[in-house]
């Protein structure tokens, strides 16, 4: 299958997609990881705040929209539509694990990610905002998760030729779903899954035509540089997960090859500005180069006394402050 390489065009691939981007406009949004609630959190931790108090949160500190979080967390149909609606937040994107890297799995996955999809049509139609992104991610393996952050220096940890041909099939498959029910997805690189490092991220998009999830904290995790990525991947960068992220607790992770879920207990994300992403160098970057959602994201475990939703009210002031 001939596919473009990752920065040949900077077309858009489908009309909505097309629409989205003559709006020449950025909008940030939050995620509900940044209050503690996702995948790993919600119904097996204690203290995970509830939906409408993270929509609440959101709402009141300035957000324009929200990522959707575990499937349900914020409800389904014309209940979540509501309350979004009530708070004036669009719906960003949400979040879909695939099993990329095995074929025999991909198309029961694919079905799976109608539910997904099901919740956007319910909570975009009719609606002008921009719509949501697909955030397909891949599902890893125990070997990846065991070693987070080490593929950028040991390339053995990554795919085989065969393994790339698979992946690659799964993406365009998964990209090809999306598109029937009128949806442009994004692929998201993450720590702890086949897509960690820069080189992998490179590999993706050589062998694919989706877009990227650009996540500066993942990124910085990867052994990669956010500000450069910008500019090497522009073309083919069509969502922003902005988290900072503190080097020094990555590195230790790393020398330690300690479990992946460690950068959550070890609280390697942080407030944007008390890390070590050059925040304003990436923001210089999205106002030549980007339009769309900007969801600012800081991966944190669930916390009683409100750091959070603190945090979440500071990145912000912090982003309005520079014209965001």
């Amino acid at each position: 299958m001939s596919r473009p390489p990752p920065t040949t065009s900077k077309e858009p691939a489908t009309k909505a997609h097309a629409q989205e981007r003559e709006r020449g406009r950025i909008v940030v949004a939050n995620a509900p990881v940044s209050y503690g609630a996702f995948e790993l959190t919600v119904g097996i931790l204690p203290d995970v705040p509830d939906g409408a108090a993270v929509l609440d949160e959101v709402a009141a500190a300035g957000y324009a929209g929200i990522d959707l979080g575990p499937l349900g967390y914020f409800g389904y149909g014309e209940a979540l539509k509501d309350s979004l609606d009530s708070r004036r937040l669009g719906l960003a994107g949400g979040f879909f694990e695939l099993p990329f890297t095995d074929p025999a799995k991909m198309p029961g996955a694919v079905r799976e990610l109608d539910v997904l999809l099901d919740v956007f049509d319910a909570v975009s139609a009719g609606s002008h905002r921009l719509k949501p992104r697909p955030t397909l991610a891949d599902a890893g393996s125990d070997l990846r998760r065991s070693r987070p952050g080490q593929a950028a220096r040991d390339r053995t940890l990554g795919l085989d030729g065969e393994g790339w041909k698979h992946f690659a099939d799964g993406v365009e498959m998964a990209l090809a779903h999306c598109r029937e029910r009128g949806y442009e997805p994004t692929l998201h690189h993450e720590t702890g899954t086949h897509i960690e490092a820069p080189w992998e991220i490179e590999k993706v998009l050589e062998l694919t035509s989706i877009g990227l999830c650009l996540d500066t904290g993942h990124l910085l995790l990867g052994g990669g540089d956010p500000v450069r990525a910008m500019g090497d991947w522009h073309g083919r960068i069509n969502h922003i997960h902005l988290k900072d992220a503190r080097r020094a607790v990555v590195e230790q992770i790393v020398r330690e090859s300690a479990h992946v879920n460690e950068i959550w207990r070890r609280q390697a994300f942080c407030r944007l500005g008390n890390g070590d992403l050059d925040v304003d160098g990436v923001l210089d970057a999205l106002r030549n180069s980007y339009e769309g959602w900007l969801v600012v994201e800081q991966d944190v475990l669930p916390d009683p006394k409100g750091m959070p939703a603190a945090d979440q009210r500071a990145n912000r002031e912090y982003l309005a402050a520079r014209g965001f």
